[in-house]
């Protein structure tokens, strides 16, 4: 008995050690482009790069508009690179604002060995060079699925105009908890992107908007949000929608609307 009960722990740290060595491959599923690719699009755009430091270069799409009414600082999900998430930078353009949208380290052109520190200290890197380019009181911060946390971190260490959250988590360790809750993730994530922590110091006010039917982050984890600081945080919920289709209901368009007219 004693002998199988040695196993059975045996196994479990096994399993927990490797849960640890490849959550990045778990957590971050990006596009990598060349160095030399060409972006395309109908809308005027450029493209920019960030140099950090010494071997860190983040690389961003900046689509700009005559006369703008302010910047929508953008931060994507876990996958793909800007490359495809830029068609989402017309749902904002398209009511008079700048938008830029930038690659996190590993992700399309965007190079540096990643971790939590130092991934949030390039977004803040970014903030503060476009902050030279934009009254800070015009820059609308905006964080989707997993860039929730970067938006979320930014505004409390800045004061932009607004924070919009789409489809967050109230903490990744709760995101992990719900796939795995066997593993000790509070003692093995390297990435917590703890937003319920960080929203407590945003002094703007918060739009968060989430479908009724995501799956993968539910609803209540905004909710959870939402009911830290009900004051300064409106909860808006898509009846129906998902965690990857939002922008296909009218409702997300006229709530963007709505957002950006104030």
């Amino acid at each position: 008995m004693g002998t199988i009960f040695l196993y059975i722990i045996a196994g479990y740290l096994l399993l927990v050690l490797v849960g640890y060595l490849i959550q990045e491959k778990l957590i971050f599923k990006p596009e990598k482009l060349a160095q030399d690719f060409e972006y395309k699009y109908d809308a005027p755009f450029e493209e920019l790069f960030f140099d950090v430091t010494e071997g860190v270069r983040i690389n961003g799409l900046h689509f700009y508009v005559d006369d703008p009414k302010g910047l929508i600082l953008y931060f994507h999900g876990n996958s793909r690179s800007i490359k495809g998430w830029a068609k989402y930078a017309q749902d904002f353009y398209r009511y008079q604002y700048d938008v830029v949208l930038v690659d996190y380290r590993g992700f399309g052109k965007s190079t540096g060995k990643r971790s939590e520190r130092e991934m949030l200290a390039d977004m803040q890197f970014v903030y503060e060079t476009l902050k030279q380019k934009y009254p800070e009181h015009h820059i609308l911060v905006y964080g989707r699925s997993l860039g929730s946390g970067f938006a979320t971190k930014i505004a409390a260490d800045n004061s932009p105009r607004y924070l919009i959250l789409d489809a967050p988590y109230y903490s990744f360790i709760k995101v992990a908890e719900r796939f795995t809750p066997f593993i000790p993730h509070k003692l093995t994530l390297r990435f917590k992107l703890q937003t319920d922590q960080w929203i407590k110091k945003v002094n703007c006010h918060t739009y968060i908007i989430h479908g009724t039917k995501d799956w993968l982050i539910p609803i209540k984890q905004s909710k959870k949000l939402q009911a830290l600081n009900p004051h300064k945080i409106t909860l808006i919920s898509i009846h129906g929608g998902g965690h990857n289709n939002l922008p296909s209901f009218n409702e997300y368009h006229n709530f963007i609307r709505d957002i950006l007219k104030y």
